[in-house]
């Protein structure tokens, strides 16, 4: 038994991605289908539906049609359903699974079971008395398909579910809602009941593998596996079960002990790095400034090997002062004079700098004040804007759009036949439009040229040149829905040919991993698989171009992690603000911004405040607002 057994109550297997992740799930999966078939007995599944099983379910299809993976033998019992709603509805996942899974393979369509959100409700409890009795006749469920919510809910089993549940109808606790609102446009629009497994018919099967992926499940992935056995964190329940394994990609492992804080959980190797994430942690842990650590901070927080291997807590605390203080600069480009310890070289200077945006508002609000500061000490600021972010205008918006078009044709005594035939068309569209459509491709170009408009205004609010202003639009966006595709050779040679043409000796890019599945990571490998194909390629100008990630709205860096902090004043914080505010399309309520009911402005001005309290907790100077980036060796 290891150390990290005495933390983690339930084994977890961490693989490096989301993907390698759920190769090892359909691994498994294939070989029992495999093993029930050779005995000539049927698999009985238990399958989740969401975002984290979409590659899972990608890499069965291949399987299926590359490997003869045959499904005839299956019966499959899906965890849950919303309710109500229309079997064919765009959210619904009896449309998932048949999408992603059950017409791309051989299933016999009887053997396919999911709750069903047109059920009239004065039937649905005999309905899922009879769901549960189907899965009993068929010997129970041989291996069970779990994801996990940020609140810590299994199936639709939200905190305070009885472990004795099961299949029923559940009302949706508030933070699923607005965690799931980005499948509906806007929060309204969340069904607020669902059909689901109980905690109780979970714990029934003989297998369970729950998957995880990205840093927003790290914290309730901690609690589940770590902590204590509660109906609050339904999850944790698990830790009650024989076989259940927790697969997860390194994001989502992040707060385990192992990670988080390695030295409790064994032998380490103490590198410099590790140093500071162990100081840092403490001190933030203790309240006390980093210079303020004493010997028995060290000893009471499982740092006494660390005392014993480098000394007295004096030293160390020199160290680790002096490395976080050099994390601090006014000169986000550097400065055409040396300074000591800069974390960005100095020469060349002026340099040419490249700010990838996802949205059209990444920039502004991500690292306003550093793209205020990088073009006010003459730097070749260029952007690229690498999303239309058409899905995230609201249909309100552009009917404000066209009552404006048509009005401003009506003063102007403009005649243009092919103008209005477009906005007739919009306008009856939007009036008759349902839940379930999908924009056409006029209302995208409307809703995509009101996001450029506003990027274009910010650029010139910060005082960016036109040319110097890039709409990339990259295809893997553009599908209409909240659902993209996966990176392609056009988004990656797109790319390429916009770093070929800048040649920048500084790019910054969203290293917002948050959200595996969304519209930043797949920017964020485009990027990274361009950048390391102009350097496979011999580039020479890439030879001397750094690359710092900045975190989106929602996130923050680790403390332990900040390598470049760039301060700002009162007035750069409210200039900051006024560049946010341009992006009136993104103010108030907005579609898909998930369960953070601030404005985006709010959100930046908090994070940036809280970046500066804790260098000044740390005992650094106190500013009014820092922005924090971490570089990208490749």
């Amino acid at each position: 038994m290891s150390m990290v057994d005495s933390f983690e109550k339930i084994p977890v297997k961490i693989f490096s991605s989301l993907k390698e992740g759920s190769y090892f799930i359909a691994q498994e999966i294939a070989a029992l289908i495999r093993d029930k078939e050779s005995k000539g007995e049927k698999c009985v599944l238990g399958l989740a539906t969401g975002s984290s099983p979409k590659t899972l379910y990608a890499e069965l299809v291949r399987m299926h049609k590359e490997e003869g993976l045959s499904f005839k033998n299956v019966i499959a019992f899906n965890l849950d359903e919303y309710y109500p709603i229309d079997n064919d509805a765009l959210q619904s996942y009896n449309r998932f699974m048949k999408k992603q899974l059950f017409d791309k393979i051989d299933i016999n369509q009887r053997d396919c079971h999911i709750p069903n959100g047109e059920w009239k409700k004065e039937d649905i409890k005999k309905y899922c008395i009879k769901y549960e009795e189907l899965i009993e006749e068929v010997g129970g469920i041989d291996l069970q398909i779990l994801g996990i919510g940020n609140n810590g809910h299994i199936g639709f089993n939200e905190p305070g579910a009885s472990l004795f549940s099961k299949t029923r109808l559940v009302p949706l606790d508030n933070s699923t809602r607005l965690a799931n609102s980005h499948e509906f446009q806007n929060i309204s629009k969340v069904p607020r009941l669902a059909i689901t497994m109980g905690i109780s018919t979970i714990l029934k099967a003989k297998k369970i593998l729950l998957m995880a992926w990205g840093q927003t499940k790290a914290p309730v992935i901690q609690k589940a596996v770590e902590g204590h056995v509660t109906e609050q964190i339904p999850a944790s329940l698990l830790q009650q079960h024989n076989d259940c394994i927790f697969v997860t990609d390194e994001p989502a492992a992040a707060e385990l002990t192992r990670f988080k804080s390695p030295w409790l959980a064994g032998d380490i190797d103490w590198t410099p790095q590790l140093i500071r994430k162990a100081v840092v942690n403490t001190a933030l842990k203790v309240d006390k400034p980093i210079l303020s650590l004493t010997n028995s901070d060290y000893n009471d927080n499982g740092l006494s090997d660390l005392l014993v291997e480098k000394g007295d807590a004096y030293e160390i605390n020199m160290q680790v002062f002096y490395m976080v203080r050099d994390s601090i600069t006014g000169w986000p480009g550097g400065k055409n004079e040396q300074l000591p310890n800069p974390p960005e070289r100095m020469q060349p200077y002026p340099k040419t700098c490249l700010i990838f945006s996802p949205h059209p508002d990444d920039d502004i609000i991500s690292m306003g004040g550093t793209f205020m500061r990088l073009h006010d000490q003459g730097h070749d600021v260029h952007v690229g804007y690498q999303t239309s972010g058409n899905i995230a205008v609201t249909d309100e918006f552009v009917t404000r759009f066209l009552d404006f078009a048509v009005g401003f044709e009506q003063l102007a005594g403009i005649d243009n036949k092919k103008s209005s035939q477009i906005l007739d068309e919009a306008t009856a569209f939007l009036k008759d439009k349902k839940n379930s459509d999908i924009d056409t491709e006029e209302i995208r170009q409307i809703k995509g040229l009101i996001r450029r408009c506003e990027a274009k205004a910010t650029c010139h609010y910060v005082g960016i040149k036109d040319e110097n202003i890039h709409f990339m639009n990259l295809p893997f966006y553009e599908t209409g829905t909240i659902e993209k595709k996966p990176m392609g050779e056009e988004d990656v040679q797109i790319t390429m040919a916009l770093l070929r043409k800048i040649k920048p000796h500084q790019v910054y890019c969203a290293g917002d991993l948050a959200d595996p599945h969304g519209t930043h990571k797949v920017c964020l490998d485009i990027i990274f698989e361009s950048l390391r194909r102009l350097k496979a390629d011999g580039e020479e100008w890439i030879k001397d171009c750094w690359v710092w990630l900045y975190k989106g709205a929602w996130q923050e860096w680790d403390m332990s992690e900040i390598e470049m902090a760039i301060p700002m004043s009162p007035d750069q914080v409210m200039k900051k603000r006024f560049g946010i505010f341009i992006h009136q399309s993104q103010k108030d309520m907005i579609p898909f911004q998930g369960t953070d009911a601030r404005e985006f402005w709010q959100r930046a001005e908090d994070r940036n405040a809280n970046t500066a309290n804790l260098y000044a907790q740390l005992g650094l100077t106190k500013y009014a607002a820092m922005e924090a980036f971490v570089r990208w060796h490749y």
